[in-house]
């Protein structure tokens, strides 16, 4: 059954959808939790944060465009998905005009990269070459990540270690093993959202030769990994003050915790397009844990 919508949206209303908006949260948050922690070392740098929140989000913005066209390109995208609508599969808006858009959004995801460069040196020119490749690399070129169950994977590295640390360092202008510390709870909140995602398009991604990990491993390994992924993240927050010196307020994110329960319990409880709202319950999640994280880093002294 078709997902596509019964009137045609506007273009403003098309390319909006072809973004993703729900999936901004993986770009914004470990941003705002890297500045937090150079906040908290007396190093905080308005511009090179801000630069880093927009490239981040034009990585996503690109990311979801070239998903959109290399999924619709290798037959992943069909009448039968149980997931929001695709621009393309849907006729939305053309392959070529989503191509040409994703080549747009990761070019101007690089120019705010020179500036980045001219701040902080060349990893950033390591890093933002990488994570542009793997944003086309997740559903285009020979070997495509999220084909190969190796989604989850590039979603904690790049949404997790890579995006607080890099945040951290062109603020700071030196690593932290804080910063790759704290941000192993945004990977793996960001990583869960992918299971959701996974899981629900399992029967329809095993049809096209999506393999990815639900559909190598079943349902019930994939539930087993949301529940992982989403309780593990709150052991995270107390080595802070075990290990680093924090106070508690870094412990602020624990308070979403019985949301994070009711999430692990409601993906044994659902199929299919019933996923839907879990997916972005999910993102919700990832949201307000990251917010209070940020707030309670901020606030904890030590670092």
């Amino acid at each position: 059954m078709s997902t596509a919508p019964t009137s045609r949206p506007s273009t403003v209303q098309a390319w909006i959808m072809a973004s993703r908006p729900k999936t901004m949260a993986a770009a914004i948050v470990p941003v705002l939790v890297g500045s937090a922690l150079a906040y908290a070392a007396g190093k905080f740098a308005l511009l090179p944060a801000l630069a880093a929140l927009i490239g981040a989000s034009l990585i996503q913005i690109g990311t979801n465009f070239a998903n959109d066209y290399f999924d619709d390109k290798k037959g992943a995208d069909t009448e039968d998905r149980l997931g929001p609508t695709r621009v393309v599969q849907a006729g939305i808006i053309s392959a070529t005009k989503v191509r040409n858009a994703t080549a747009l959004t990761f070019a101007l995801a690089a120019l705010v990269g020179v500036y980045l460069i001219w701040v902080a040196g060349w990893p950033i020119v390591v890093i933002g070459i990488a994570s542009i490749l793997s944003g086309i690399a997740y559903t285009g070129g020979p070997y495509p990540l999220g084909y190969n169950g190796l989604g989850d994977i590039f979603v904690f590295i790049f949404f997790g270690l890579i995006a607080v640390s890099a945040t951290y360092f062109v603020q700071a202008l030196e690593w932290s093993t804080l910063s790759f510390v704290a941000a192993i709870p945004i990977g793996f909140l960001s990583t869960a959202i992918l299971v959701v995602n996974n899981y629900r398009d399992m029967d329809t991604d095993r049809v096209v030769g999506k393999n990815t990990l639900a559909v190598r491993f079943g349902g019930r390994a994939a539930r087993a990994q949301y529940a992982i992924l989403m309780l593990a993240s709150y052991a995270i927050p107390p080595l802070h003050i075990a290990f680093f010196g924090a106070n508690a307020w870094v412990l602020l994110p624990l308070l979403t915790l019985p949301l994070a329960i009711v999430r692990v319990r409601a993906i044994g409880q659902k199929t299919g397009r019933e996923l839907n709202p879990l997916l972005g319950q999910t993102a919700q999640l990832l949201i307000i844990f990251g917010i209070l994280y940020t707030i309670g880093i901020a606030l904890s002294g030590g670092i």
